[in-house]
């Protein structure tokens, strides 16, 4: 039987995550399928109606397999860099042929990347339970020049924690972020489990 890793992906806290997703790579794009999985185009749509320039370079971060690039590259954007924590997902990545750089890291030392390299920056399906912790919104943010777009997403079984949307309404409340959307929608239907997309905008 086909290890269910969804079964299992939310719960899932502590080392060694890059080891899990390794583990899921093979198997993760049907799995996700399988149940609906379509807050990628979610995340890209709400980002094209901001983002107006389709070569606009873009940090898709903990781009997996790919299925977040997939969905930008169909709104268009052409400029599109990834980077993960897992080489397996990672060679998912690369096999679809759409990014211009895919980076490996480790999830401890500084990332890659220097604030205003990119026009905006997708985290789909990224910060959570079972995934990034919510310090990465922070990370994230602080590499975002001003005018730079960020879009991302809280699946219901962060959305339960209030301290997700608080860390967002901080930022918003103090006028370092401007929302631009945020709609709750599905994430994998037929798991009924939905999610908040967002677009932030760095002031």
């Amino acid at each position: 039987m086909t290890r269910k890793f969804l079964d299992i992906v939310y719960e899932y806290i502590g080392k060694g995550v890059a080891d899990f997703y390794d583990d899921w790579a093979a198997t993760y794009e049907a799995e996700v399928a399988e149940n609906g999985y379509v807050t990628p185009g979610r995340c890209a749509r709400a980002l094209a109606r901001h983002l107006k320039q389709p070569d606009a370079p873009i940090l898709d971060f903990g781009c997996g397999t790919g299925l977040s690039g997939l969905a930008l590259r169909a709104e268009g954007f052409s400029t599109i860099d990834g980077i993960d924590l897992s080489a397996e997902m990672l060679e998912q990545a690369r096999a679809k042929g759409i990014y211009r750089t895919l980076t490996q890291v480790d999830g401890a030392g500084p990332l890659p990347v220097q604030p205003g390299d990119y026009q905006a920056i997708a985290a789909i399906g990224v910060i959570g339970p079972g995934a990034a912790p919510l310090a990465v919104f922070d990370t994230l943010t602080g590499l975002l020049a001003r005018g730079g777009f960020m879009t991302f997403s809280y699946n219901d079984h962060a959305l339960r924690d209030p301290t997700y949307e608080a860390r967002l309404n901080e930022y918003v409340d103090v006028g370092a972020l401007r929302l631009l959307h945020r709609e709750h929608g599905p994430h994998l239907p037929t798991r009924n489990i939905h999610a908040m997309v967002y677009v932030v905008e760095k002031t």
